[in-house]
């Protein structure tokens, strides 16, 4: 006997909710590949005269408001990847680039960076988060541990690169992420804390030979490390790792 509204009884309901499924799945599959391409688009390719690879699908710009007023808009077509020195060890599409001139500075490989804001990293109260001690004075070094202030800076050859002058603690994280290291000159440079090995007597680096510490990028503002200077601080010692040495960059065996 059939029931008026019953519709279940001439319709598979099992079925056009699997439909129903498969639409909203591809209706997301497709968001999520639009919504990607936010980031990192459009990006540019070494092997057609650094060509802009636009990619598929690219999705309508969209502005966000940032905190202080800011806002960003993305994806932003007119942004370009950083500068490199490097070209293809191989004329083919797809072939890896090896670094031209100076292979610390050629901002490829182990040395490569990201163009961050040429802006400090700052804290909810609006001040800068990485500062050295002589600024962030409220802070120390735990008396259980080894304070680095005065010790020399032993680079990968031996041989020393400077004198450890002075911290720079995250506020955020309460940890410290720099050493200000001061070389020939007088002039001072930032060591990122990670590629240090503090000991009692001497503080030892791996990545950079003595003679690498006077091209360290430098600060424009002797108490404030921007985002973008992090970045190549950062790539230069990173580049030190692979670059520091020829030997460094060839095979083991």
């Amino acid at each position: 006997m059939q029931t008026v509204g019953n519709i279940t009884g001439y319709i598979d309901l099992a079925q056009i909710l699997l439909y129903v499924f498969w639409i909203f799945f591809a209706g997301l599959i497709w968001y999520l590949a639009m919504e990607n391409h936010r980031e990192g688009y459009p990006m540019e390719t070494s092997g057609r005269g650094r060509a802009v690879v636009k990619g598929f699908p690219i999705p309508a710009p969209k502005t966000f408001l940032l905190d202080g007023g800011k806002s960003v808009t993305v994806p932003d077509l007119k942004r370009r990847e950083p500068d490199y020195s490097a070209v293809a060890s191989i004329p083919s599409l797809g072939s890896p680039i090896e670094p031209k001139g100076d292979a610390m500075t050629a901002g490829v490989g182990a040395g490569a960076y990201s163009n961050r804001e040429d802006v400090p990293e700052r804290t909810s109260h609006g001040v800068p988060l990485i500062q050295p001690l002589r600024i962030a004075s409220e802070f120390s070094v735990a008396s259980q541990d080894v304070d680095p202030r005065g010790l020399p800076v032993m680079a990968g050859d031996g041989k020393q690169g400077g004198t450890v002058k002075d911290l720079w603690i995250d506020s955020a994280e309460m940890m410290f992420r720099y050493l200000e290291v001061e070389i020939a000159g007088g002039r001072t440079v930032l060591l990122p804390i990670t590629f240090s090995l503090i000991r009692r007597n001497q503080v030892e680096v791996h990545a950079l030979y003595a003679k690498h510490f006077a091209a360290v990028p430098a600060l424009k503002n002797p108490d404030q490390v921007t985002k973008l200077e992090e970045e190549k601080i950062s790539a230069y010692y990173g580049g030190g790792t692979l670059y520091a040495d020829a030997k460094r960059s060839e095979p083991l065996i």
